[in-house]
């Protein structure tokens, strides 16, 4: 589990450092949704960069881990509904599928680790 969180956690931290420092290259090879807003970008690259600190706090208290991937489950799993609504506003067409996909594959790796961690004895 460590392992994963720390993975997780170190995705999450560039995902909102690539959101900030580089929000052209960021909208225009990974999010081409609609007109770029760098402002909103760098709004949503606090939310990973928070969920990425939290995240590795979490590999190594055993106490944040449960919390930290209920909100994270939840989030990806919201993401995931926001890209099922916009699949086809991608530009190239083929990301909108793409995306969707890889928030739903996270997301159900999520949902484990969660259920993972809920289930396990108390250390």
């Amino acid at each position: 589990m460590r392992a994963l969180l720390s993975v997780f956690a170190s995705v999450q931290v560039l995902t909102g450092a690539g959101l900030w420092l580089t929000p052209g290259f960021f909208h225009d090879e990974i999010g081409p949704y609609g007109v770029r807003n760098d402002h909103y970008m760098g709004d949503l690259a606090t939310w990973y960069l928070a969920l990425g600190a939290a995240t590795f706090v979490a590999v190594r208290h055993t106490g944040w881990r449960v919390p930290v991937l209920a909100l994270a489950f939840i989030q990806y799993a919201l993401h995931s509904v926001n890209h099922l609504i916009d699949v086809g506003e991608a530009d190239p067409s083929w990301l909108g599928p793409a995306n969707l996909v890889s928030l739903l594959l996270a997301t159900v790796l999520l949902g484990w680790m969660l259920r993972t961690e809920a289930e396990a004895p108390a250390r």
